[in-house]
């Protein structure tokens, strides 16, 4: 992916909480996607001359699971997120590459558990353009990746065999920016 000689990001755009979502899947008993999503999501996308950098977090606590409340409390565990020690998932970019037709690619360090790991996602982008309530710009990123990377460890054999939770977990990433005030009037 070739990247544009001059992007259509400049300034600073903020995610806006609603409607962008930070959502992931593993297969469960290999038979069905468990799916869930992370609600408190924040992003920043800058854009100086050529360069862009795309910084994020989504915290833990905000995750979908409700019930049961022994599931909810297992995943919030050190097990799995332990959100008591690691309350959030970041993410910052090492490179932002736009093509002319709308493809992103986006190469960083996701963190998670304490754990750092390079990933690359890719996906689609919208630039800015004007709304009723200001520049606004969208991106959408999926990636994957092996959740034993970042310490999740923990699994349970199926009594017929197999694995009770996949060990790859897809992660689906909507952002709606909004350009700030200031970057907007200058």
């Amino acid at each position: 992916m070739a990247s544009v000689a001059v992007h259509p990001f400049t300034g600073t755009y903020r995610a806006q909480p609603v409607p962008s979502s930070f959502a992931f899947a593993v297969r469960h008993s290999g038979v069905f996607w468990y799916r869930g999503s992370l609600s408190d999501v924040t992003a920043t996308l800058r854009g100086d001359g050529d360069a862009l950098e795309l910084e994020g977090s989504a915290r833990v606590d905000s995750i979908s699971v409700v019930e049961p409340a022994a599931m909810r409390e297992s995943v919030l565990g050190p097990e799995f997120f332990d959100a008591e020690r690691h309350p959030e998932i970041t993410f910052r970019s090492t490179a932002v590459y736009l093509d002319d037709d709308g493809l992103v690619a986006v190469d960083g360090e996701l963190t998670i558990r304490g754990v750092t790991r390079p990933v690359t996602a890719s996906g689609h982008y919208a630039p800015p353009r004007l709304s009723s309530f200001g520049e606004v710009a969208g991106l959408q990123l999926r990636t994957s990746f092996d959740r034993r990377e970042f310490g999740f460890d923990w699994q349970a054999e199926l009594p017929g065999g197999g694995d009770a939770v996949s060990w790859d977990v897809e992660v689906d990433i909507d952002l709606l920016f909004t350009r700030e005030a200031a970057d907007a009037e200058g």
